[in-house]
């Protein structure tokens, strides 16, 4: 008999993002102003139940803007992650609960979330992340 791993269990771990790609509505690409569509990011995971992750501009060459990050805990049910943030760059995310659902295809972790651009479009966005450890 094989063993089936817990969701929580295929989420430990370090993840580079590979892709963030935001879609509008009506299926139309966006470019997220603030970080750009393709930012260099880290999310880790640990079996404990905390996460901490951090998104930068690829090109910082303007020295506002262009950075994020948060941590805290979480827990997984049904495809979700539902995340706490503890801790956030931005002052107005300290406290937020979020869920997202994801899946694993391969070595990728792939999250999908309802979110609004920096500029105040929704769009659904989508993250692509390939496994380190």
């Amino acid at each position: 008999m094989v063993a089936i791993a817990s969701e929580t269990s295929l989420l430990v771990g370090t993840w580079k993002l590979l892709s963030r790609e935001d879609v509008t509505s009506d299926g139309q690409r966006r470019r997220e102003p603030n970080l750009g569509s393709d930012p260099v990011s880290y999310l880790m995971y640990d079996a404990s139940g905390h996460f901490a992750v951090q998104f930068m501009r690829r090109d910082r060459s303007d020295s506002s803007g262009g950075y994020d990050a948060y941590f805290g805990k979480y827990s997984v049910a049904d495809g979700t992650v539902t995340q706490e943030l503890e801790g956030a760059l931005s002052p107005d995310n300290v406290g937020k609960v979020v869920t997202r659902r994801f899946r694993i295809e391969c070595a990728e972790l792939v999250i999908a979330l309802d979110a609004t651009t920096s500029d105040g479009e929704p769009v659904t966005r989508t993250l692509r992340w390939q496994r380190l450890a």
